[in-house]
């Protein structure tokens, strides 16, 4: 349980200390979502709103209750295209972030 805090506290820390690391993160969920890496994106953006502005402040953005954006970005969670996007979105307008992804194509 230690290293689980310990891991959270850093993780805030450094996006306090580094803004451009939270913009790296954003941008690494949405490219493994891209990817079929959807369990380790769902991980990376609930680290995100732990780390910045909370499940509680996330809800009143979405206006999705709480619990619910909880259990989308659980390991096993399954949100939709639409909450995934409105998730995303109000992540990157809140903490000022500039999406940046990489298609590739595979012609």
């Amino acid at each position: 349980m230690g290293l689980t805090r310990d891991f959270k506290e850093t993780l805030r820390a450094r996006v306090e200390r580094e803004p451009e690391f939270v913009s790296a993160l954003l941008n690494e969920a949405i490219d493994l979502f891209l990817n079929g890496e959807a369990e380790t994106a769902r991980i990376i953006l609930r680290d995100v709103v732990n780390a910045t502005i909370g499940f509680e402040e996330l809800a009143q953005l979405t206006s999705k209750p709480s619990k619910s954006l909880h259990r989308m970005l659980s390991p096993k969670g399954n949100p939709s295209m639409d909450n995934l996007t409105v998730i995303i979105h109000e992540l990157s307008k809140e903490l000022n972030v500039d999406i940046k992804t990489q298609v590739v194509s595979c012609v």
